[in-house]
């Protein structure tokens, strides 16, 4: 029994690390995607760039932070878990701020379309 219990651990050691692994590497493409887009858009002084630039930062935070909570499940310490927990913690600050600029730089760029559009009429 106690051979069955150290196989499934293993097993789902093994499974855990490398979905987290999978998870941080998706955010980790979404990331350079994203940068690459973000300069051709201002390199073309295109006026969503940051706000393009922001959302896939935004996602990116958010496909890490899922890498960070599976890894909660191979804690064996409580530092394990401590520093787990202040990685999601900054990371979903940090994602509150983008959303929040996110949300104002639509704000500014919708009020510019406005004034634009009455200078035409």
């Amino acid at each position: 029994m106690e051979a069955i219990s150290h196989i499934l651990h293993l097993t789902v050691t093994n499974v855990v690390s490398v979905a987290s692994l999978v998870l941080e590497l998706f955010g980790a493409v979404i990331l350079v995607y994203t940068g690459v887009k973000g300069f051709i858009q201002w390199v073309t002084h295109k006026e969503e760039c940051s706000v393009s630039l922001a959302e896939g930062i935004a996602m990116c935070l958010e496909f890490l932070m899922a890498g960070e909570v599976l890894h909660t499940i191979l804690a064996e310490e409580i530092s394990d878990l401590v520093i787990l927990g202040a990685l999601v913690v900054l990371r979903g600050i940090m994602t509150l701020e983008i959303h929040w600029e996110i949300k104002n730089e639509k704000a500014e760029l919708a009020a510019h379309k406005m004034l634009e559009e009455e200078h035409k009429h």
